[in-house]
């Protein structure tokens, strides 16, 4: 899978939601995954979404009051812990964690220092992402940030990213991040397009076969197209929001 599952890289993808049954249907409805749910009390409603036998991502409830449905992704971390030092040591914050989940790993929640929140996944007996880069999979990870110097110095400490690549897109509000030489995601400038009030944040994107037909399957099953299916050189994408409000984005790569 490529630079997946490994120190520094995604691991993980799980939307917090309002309503796990509807959203359950929705994705199952997009995507053809089917929900899993933890067969323990103690995991409090949290599952897996599965794409055939693998593991696609996670969904859960929402657990704390005010708590907004939403998508966060995760980089695997050797050590939970000297990574929640590293955040701080570099301008983020600790939102929940560290903290073991059973057998299956230690995770925590950060904030970077523009308040773009992210976890990172200390890998037991769950391994993370087991499909990755595939239709109805995760394919990329992308920053919406408005200091896109700072993040960059701020992901470089933490994780030990490579330089970003400018203008991979053809545009100077892109670049790209990178692993070992390998492309995983990349952040944007968030110009004044974006509404003050959105804050800064990582978005989630699933590769789909046909941007245009998962877009307006996405509407049928009641959610909503908040950019529709745009061309732009590595394929044609759409971002979309969940009946619930989990925003995310699709994509069909051109190769």
């Amino acid at each position: 899978m490529k630079i997946y599952n490994r120190p520094s890289a995604p691991a993980w993808a799980d939307l917090s939601t309002t309503d796990v049954p509807a959203a359950k249907a929705f994705y199952g409805g997009l995507f053809g995954w089917q929900g899993a749910d933890v067969p323990m009390e103690e995991a409090g409603g949290y599952g897996m979404f599965l794409l055939g036998d693998d593991y696609v991502g996670g969904y859960g409830p929402c657990m704390a009051p005010g708590q907004p449905v939403a998508w966060l992704a995760y980089y695997q971390v050797e050590s939970a812990d000297a990574t929640a030092q590293a955040v701080t040591a570099n301008g983020g914050s600790v939102v929940a964690g560290p903290m073991d989940v059973f057998d299956s790993g230690r995770l925590a929640v950060f904030a970077d220092p523009e308040g773009a929140v992210f976890g990172v996944w200390q890998p037991k007996e769950h391994k993370g992402f087991g499909v990755v880069a595939r239709p109805n999979s995760m394919v990329w990870f992308e920053l919406l940030t408005r200091n896109t110097d700072r993040a960059t110095t701020f992901y470089r400490a933490v994780f030990g990213w490579d330089d970003v690549a400018a203008e991979p897109y053809g545009t100077p509000e892109y670049t790209e991040w990178k692993l070992n030489g390998e492309s995983f995601g990349g952040m944007m400038r968030m110009n004044g397009d974006f509404p003050p009030e959105v804050p800064p944040h990582w978005m989630v994107y699933v590769q789909v076969e046909d941007c245009d037909a998962a877009a307006a399957k996405a509407r049928e099953l009641g959610g909503d197209v908040h950019v529709p299916p745009t061309t732009i050189p590595p394929g044609r994408f759409a971002l979309l929001r969940d009946p619930q409000g989990g925003v995310f984005s699709i994509i069909s790569l051109a190769q």
